[in-house]
């Protein structure tokens, strides 16, 4: 009897990478939907209003750049589009965190890894600090955060992180 083989990858194309990409184009459309309406609502704060509610610490050190932000509880956030790798901690706290993989409980202490496109949704059971630590060069805040943060998904960078997906490369 032959044994039934399945194709996955033709030529330079991963098929199963297909449905990763359209599950996460399918999260990253509505994330941009509820961001957008959350804004018409007067739900997500941005800017200095933000600053306050979440006090924000920057520090540059060693090629480093280190975010420490303080969320209190009962808080609904979503972050921004991230367009870097980087390992994040919890040192305090408790949130819950829907992503394109799912939902998670996550309490301190705990540390994780960012990939390149991600955006999380998030609700603060208890008050938290995060901490996040990136690898660049740049020295300043709004050069650090060019770096870091996307506008949209339709970022280059984050397209080139699709791309890789189908070619099997990560």
């Amino acid at each position: 009897m032959k044994e039934k083989k399945s194709l996955t990858i033709v030529g330079d194309l991963n098929l199963e990478g297909l449905a990763i990409i359209k599950n996460k184009k399918e999260f990253r459309k509505k994330t941009d939907e509820l961001y957008e309406e959350g804004k018409e609502l007067g739900i997500w704060v941005e800017g200095d209003e933000l600053e306050k509610i979440n006090p924000l610490k920057h520090t540059f050190m060693g090629g480093c750049y280190i975010r420490e932000l303080f969320m209190p509880k009962n808080q609904l956030v979503i972050t921004k589009i991230h367009k870097q790798d980087n390992p994040f901690f919890i040192m305090k706290g408790h949130f819950s965190i829907l992503t394109e993989d799912g939902v998670s409980h996550i309490k301190a202490p705990y540390h994780g890894l960012t990939k390149v496109g991600t955006r999380r949704i998030m609700y603060v059971h208890k008050d938290t600090v995060f901490i996040t630590v990136h690898s660049m060069k740049k020295t300043t805040v709004k050069k650090a955060e060019e770096q870091i943060f996307a506008e949209d998904f339709n970022d280059p960078i984050i397209t080139e992180e699709d791309l890789n997906i189908l070619r099997n490369k990560k």
